[in-house]
């Protein structure tokens, strides 16, 4: 590919800026169209900006030289243009797709109003603007509920605790982070947000969401029982972004189908992202994304050799708050198998966790709670999947408390 071939990458989300950016780097000229009024942004930040620890402009990407600001309703593969909401139609030689996720909308009575917009006080948080919202609406003793305690749902409930809100965290599953920490870390997350005040139900469903208009008032649980609520969040994951690839006839299943390649079902077309199912793994974090732009970027750029293998990719999430800051990460495989070796390390007393599973040898996944410095040790050695030499260098791995992360 030449440096007058034109990619156009639709999304300036992590892995669409970083594509764009790596791109003009390699010398390849790239139009990158964003639809958000913001300057490109680190989603993964937006949790410290809620509660008022970052401004807006410090979670900034660096933007790459060619951004547009437009929606692109449409393409047509045959011509190979896509067509923008103001009528702007943009040809390209390349296309990629980094439309990233949507959150999901969970199936609550009384979530829409007439016109199907979210009640005034219902807020989901994925954008920027979801986030400026929130954080326009919340002060101290607003009563707020958070619907999910995932990893978005802790770290929303966490922020709005620092602003003062009086939170209720809503979980369905039973136990916090159910996905990604076995049940002695959700534990300690747990002891962390009722330490900030926060109310914590699991297996707890909502069912209904109750206005007075079109302003909420409380949510209803399946039991019954309700909870005033001046504020809503819905916290309930997200769902690959596959409408323009859907309506221009790509394959999609729960994910835009890529190969190794990160090529569609359509050869001039490739999706990178939260967007992309990858060998049947849609990954939705931070790393994969990057990985998956830098290797579309080399591939664009001339390396005919460049394929993209997949991504051990580490879960790690920071609550801040009074005190220390709670840092936590989990990796490969944290729920061991008839046969895995498992060691663990608990200290009540300073509320860290360190947890390893061992299978043939070799380190499969791990759990770490408050242990900040062990995370960049044990995944270095999880994602070089050799045999390890005896129990002392695991042992050493888990009580190492220094070297980077």
């Amino acid at each position: 590919m030449t440096s007058d071939t034109r990619v156009v990458v639709i999304g300036a989300g992590l892995a669409g800026v970083r594509l764009a950016r790596r791109l003009g780097e390699l010398g390849v000229r790239a139009l990158l169209v964003g639809e958000e009024e913001h300057a490109p942004y680190n989603r993964v930040l937006l949790a410290e900006v809620l509660a008022g620890r970052y401004a807006p402009e410090v979670i900034a990407l660096p933007s790459p030289a060619g951004l547009l600001r437009a929606r692109v309703t449409g393409i047509d593969r045959a011509a190979r243009t896509v067509t923008c909401a103001d009528g702007t139609s943009l040809g390209y030689d390349t296309l990629v797709l980094a439309t990233g996720s949507n959150p999901v909308l969970p199936p609550l009575r009384g979530l829409f109003t007439s016109g199907r917009r979210l009640p005034v006080g219902v807020h989901a948080f994925r954008t920027m603007d979801d986030c400026l919202g929130l954080a326009e609406a919340v002060r101290p003793g607003v009563r707020a509920v958070v619907v999910g305690g995932g990893l978005l749902g802790v770290s929303a409930a966490r922020a709005l605790a620092a602003r003062g809100a009086r939170v209720v965290l809503a979980q369905q599953a039973e136990r916090l982070m159910e996905r990604q920490l076995d049940p002695d870390a959700s534990r300690l997350v747990l002891r962390h947000l009722t330490g900030l005040g926060v109310e914590v139900h699991t297996e707890c469903r909502v069912r209904d969401v109750r206005r007075a208009g079109d302003t909420v008032r409380a949510v209803e649980l399946a039991d019954g029982y309700v909870l005033d609520a001046d504020l809503v969040v819905l916290a309930c994951g997200v769902r690959p972004r596959t409408g323009l690839a859907e309506r221009a006839g790509l394959a999609v299943r729960r994910g835009v189908l890529v190969d190794d390649e990160l090529r569609t079902s359509d050869p001039h077309i490739h999706a990178v992202g939260d967007c992309a199912r990858h060998d049947g793994t849609v990954y939705g974090l931070a790393a994969p994304a990057l990985d998956q732009a830098d290797t579309l970027a080399e591939l664009l750029a001339g390396d005919t050799g460049a394929r993209y293998r997949g991504t051990r990719s580490l879960t790690r999430l920071t609550l801040t708050g009074p005190g220390s800051p709670f840092d936590l990460a989990a990796f490969g495989e944290t729920e061991p198998r008839p046969g895995d070796d498992v060691v663990r390390l608990a200290d009540a007393t300073r509320g860290t966790y360190r947890k390893a599973v061992v299978r043939d040898d070799r380190l499969v996944g791990g759990v770490l709670v408050g242990a900040l410095g062990t995370v960049g040790a044990l995944a270095r050695a999880w994602e070089q999947a050799e045999p390890l030499p005896g129990d002392g260098p695991l042992l050493h791995l888990l009580t190492h408390d220094g070297g980077p992360v």
